[in-house]
């Protein structure tokens, strides 16, 4: 497929959009050790627009926002703001400058309270001291304006993600800027979150100022966006007006193949029962209240509902991760939990050996050691097993032939294994998290959110894994946000509204219109 600049495309009447050029990169080239993140990519924001950064994760997107906020310099190129060449050297120059950044990896002090954080190296003093008052007033009202339910006097290490996210948008909100970036804002929020977000950004165009937004979410694209760069290797693709991009045409653009279907269709042959939940009751911020579900062999079940609706809670007390207040879990005609008899077998290490596999929905937080390798990643949870080591030692020449057959089951890149996972992008991140469960014998499956901030290309393995396992018999449980993926691989689907399951719908039963019927509050 050809590659065209920016440059070129700007010129073209159809991609034209209202308002001055505020930020303009040209021939920027990053290079690090031993990788070209970006090779002469061109690139510009308009004044009211909201212009669209796809590609697969790696493509370089996550380098091109960073230049442009101040963390790191280009190897070559230059970058124009308002007309003017600029070289930014810290984040501070170019907060300064007029950019506001909300990236994914929040920049938040978990000890510090909600005011002081959104005032960080911004302090408001009176003479030598802090004023408190005077920064607890602003505080509040940039939270009012927001919409947000935040406490000011809160402190972050107790806030839910979907909070600290929040945290994250007043911060950039705090100040008005020239040009506003944000990095999959939305992952951790929910769908009245969303919404007010969305009307934000709507207001921030109306005000002239520009907007860099990246999301693996086709559906917010369209929903917000005016033009999409998409980016692939480092290299700049091509740049087209939202109303001409098609799901088809970027999978195409961003991968640089043809995706006939991005869903793979999953034969179903359900077998004996492995999972039977019954009348489970969770305390805490995503309650739930007498929820019963059951999982068979060779199909897969899914658990559908906005952020906060609980499903999450169900995947986790299924592997001991949740404070349970009553009802009954059996899995492969075990009971491993009743209330009533005050029986209680969970537990991660316990599931593991009975053949349950619960794959966390934040990978950094509890799938991952970002400071470790792939090998070392992958294994953790299975060193004890007889293949990676007896009494005294581990058998590290079995370690390192499993775990390369699993990086090149799911394609890992680069195929490295003793790679640090932190050098590795978030979507290579998320198959060494799915590979963890290949190097042992699972019967259960449960993926809780598997493809957040997971771009196409990662999807469509993870997708066609999810394939695998289920046609090879086991089971898979798969909690799930995003509809699309309820809609297309599911066999079964439960759909939960504020802790409760609303329905259980059978694949012939399971629609859009049917799902969303259960999602909000008022039913069709």
């Amino acid at each position: 497929m050809p590659e065209t600049s920016v440059t070129d495309k700007t010129a073209s009447p159809e991609t034209q959009i209202s308002g001055d050029v505020i930020l303009k990169l040209e021939s920027i080239s990053k290079q690090f050790p031993g990788t070209l993140a970006l090779d002469h990519v061109n690139f510009d924001v308009r004044g009211g627009e909201v212009h669209v950064l796809f590609g697969e994760n790696g493509a370089g997107k996550s380098t091109l926002i960073q230049l442009v906020a101040g963390v790191y310099r280009q190897s070559s190129g230059t970058i124009q703001f308002k007309g003017q060449e600029v070289s930014l050297t810290s984040v501070k120059q170019a907060r300064d400058l007029g950019v506001s950044a909300v990236f994914q990896e929040f920049s938040l002090v978990p000890e510090l309270s909600v005011e002081d954080n959104l005032f960080l190296g911004s302090e408001l003093t009176r003479g030598p001291f802090l004023n408190k008052v005077l920064l607890r007033k602003q505080a509040r009202e940039t939270l009012d304006r927001l919409g947000f339910p935040l406490k000011a006097n809160s402190i972050v290490l107790y806030l839910t993600r979907a909070e600290q996210q929040m945290v994250e948008i007043a911060k950039a909100f705090r100040t008005k800027p020239s040009i506003m970036i944000f990095d999959e804002p939305t992952a951790s929020l929910t769908e009245k979150e969303t919404q007010r977000l969305f009307q934000l950004i709507e207001q921030l165009k109306t005000q002239g100022i520009g907007i860099i937004y990246i999301t693996h979410r086709m559906n917010e694209i369209k929903r917000i966006g005016d033009r999409i760069t998409v980016l692939r290797d480092g290299r700049l693709i091509d740049t087209i007006p939202v109303e001409k991009a098609s799901d088809q045409k970027l999978v195409e653009l961003m991968t640089g193949r043809i995706i006939e279907q991005i869903f793979p269709k999953i034969k179903r042959q359900a077998g004996e029962e492995l999972l039977s939940i019954e009348n489970l009751n969770i305390s805490g911020d995503n309650a739930v209240h007498n929820a019963s579900i059951n999982v068979h062999r060779g199909e897969v079940v899914g658990i559908a509902g906005l952020v906060g609706s609980g499903k999450s809670s169900i995947g986790r007390a299924c592997f001991g991760l949740e404070r349970i207040l009553a009802g009954k879990i059996t899995f492969k005609g075990e009971v491993v939990y009743d209330r009533e008899s005050h029986l209680n077998k969970l537990g991660p290490r316990p599931m593991l050996n009975r053949g349950l596999y619960y794959l966390p929905s934040n990978r950094r937080a509890e799938g991952l050691v970002m400071l470790q390798n792939v090998r070392e990643n992958v294994t953790i949870a299975s060193l004890a097993l007889s293949k990676f080591s007896n009494k005294f030692f581990l058998k590290k020449k079995n370690e390192r032939r499993e775990v390369r057959q699993v990086a090149e089951r799911l394609d890992l890149s680069p195929p490295n294994i003793e790679r640090d996972l932190e050098h590795f992008s978030g979507g290579n991140q998320q198959k060494v998290m799915v590979g963890k469960c290949l190097v042992r014998d699972v019967d259960l499956f449960i993926f809780d959110e598997p493809t957040v901030g997971v771009d196409v290309g990662a999807r469509v393995a993870i997708y066609e894994f999810v394939r695998d396992l289920c046609e090879a018999g086991a089971g898979v449980l798969l909690i799930s946000s995003d509809l699309p993926e309820i809609l297309h691989l599911t066999h079964r689907s439960y759909v939960m509204y504020r802790g409760v399951v609303r329905a259980e719908l059978d694949k012939s039963e399971i629609s859009e219109e049917s799902v969303l019927n259960y999602f909000f509050e008022k039913s069709a």
